[in-house]
């Protein structure tokens, strides 16, 4: 009897071992368990504040005018316009929309509700099994699902949309790209005939100035061949020494219709250039346009400055006298120094004169505004 109770009391300390084995592991895998719900629980809430609960404003428009006119040699007071944004999903642009938080206490609740209580609490049973459809749980990531799907579609939306931006974006690019190589062109045209039209101005000034003195000397010399014409019919009238005066008068005429000749042959060609050669020193002008690939510039002189070039009565054609250039502030090789200018072209009613740019001399590119001095 004593041996029979040892065995059951040896089997029972082993059952008891092997009971508090299992209780330790038990333990352990809830203790895992709830770390797992508790994490689970935690990233689900982060997750449903990166998801957008709210819809965006569907009637939110966005406007980009483009001028739509064809670009021709004519201007348009009021072009024709195209909303480059027309299809333009607008919506999709609104950010900070109101997301979801599952953080209250209530939320958290609900989350860990995995079955479907009755009004006392209890789980319902289908099927002798706890019912999970239609938990808490499940209506909220239900609902998060939902969301999530509605996100995507958005997102997929807005690529959509910034792919046919894109296109509308290279076809305007591509436009311009076009346009500016003409608008180059027609810069660099605007600019040869600006200088064209300048050069004209001031040759036709001069022609025009020697076209009023020809004019004058045609007067006085038509004046002095009547006035001859009647002494040489006067001699005819009178004694043969008046014949010879006569023919001394008539080849002073066929002299003066040579001179006249000449004159009006030369009616078209530029006066000589003054005989001035130098100017006192000092600051005269500066300049006011600059082509510096073409090397020539436009200097308005002062009044005074042009009084020494052509006179005090302005009539003295502007002669080829070289000035030099100087930038205040300029820190050059030579300081302020910037090059010299040659003179070569007034422009009649004006203060300017165009000049040409002597590379030799240059320091630095001129530049509109630099001084023009005499040394």
């Amino acid at each position: 009897m004593n041996k029979a109770l040892h065995v059951l009391v040896y089997v029972f300390l082993a059952l008891a071992g092997v009971a508090l084995f299992f209780e330790i592991q038990l333990n352990a895998k809830r203790a895992e368990l709830r770390d797992r719900n508790r994490m689970q629980e935690d990233y689900l809430v982060k997750i449903a504040k990166t998801i957008e609960k709210a819809e965006a404003d569907k009637s939110a428009t966005f406007e980009v005018q483009k001028d739509a006119s064809s670009v021709e040699a004519k201007l348009v007071d009021i072009p024709d316009m195209a909303n480059l944004l027309d299809d333009y999903p607008a919506p999709l642009e609104q950010a900070n929309l109101e997301t979801y938080n599952w953080d209250p206490l209530n939320v958290r609740e609900q989350l860990r509700s995995v079955y479907v209580l009755d009004p006392e609490g209890k789980p319902v049973l289908d099927m002798g099994e706890p019912m999970q459809n239609g938990s808490p749980e499940q209506k909220l990531l239900e609902q998060l699902f939902t969301s999530c799907k509605a996100q995507q579609t958005r997102l997929n939306s807005t690529r959509a949309a910034l792919t046919e931006l894109r296109g509308k974006l290279e076809s305007v690019v591509n436009e311009l790209n076009k346009l500016k190589p003409e608008a180059r062109q027609d810069k660099v045209t605007i600019v040869e005939q600006k200088e064209k039209i300048a050069k004209l101005e001031g040759e036709k000034a001069e022609l025009e100035d020697q076209i009023t003195k020809l004019k004058s000397q045609i007067d006085d010399l038509n004046a002095e061949i009547t006035s001859l014409k009647d002494e040489v019919q006067q001699a005819k009238d009178d004694t043969d020494a008046a014949k010879e005066e006569i023919a001394k008068g008539q080849k002073v005429i066929e002299q003066l219709k040579k001179l006249l000749h000449e004159s009006l042959l030369n009616a078209g060609s530029r006066g000589e250039r003054g005989t001035i050669t130098s100017l006192p020193a000092g600051n005269k002008g500066k300049l006011i346009e600059v082509d510096n690939e073409n090397m020539f510039a436009i200097v308005e002189f002062s009044d005074a400055a042009l009084k020494e070039l052509k006179g005090d009565d302005l009539r003295t054609p502007v002669p080829q006298l070289e000035f030099g250039l100087r930038r205040t502030g300029f820190n050059g090789p030579a300081g302020e120094f910037v090059g010299r200018i040659r003179l070569r072209q007034e422009v009649k009613g004006k203060n300017y004169v165009i000049c040409d740019i002597l590379g030799a001399w240059e320091q630095a590119s001129a530049e509109v505004g630099d001084l023009v001095f005499a040394d």
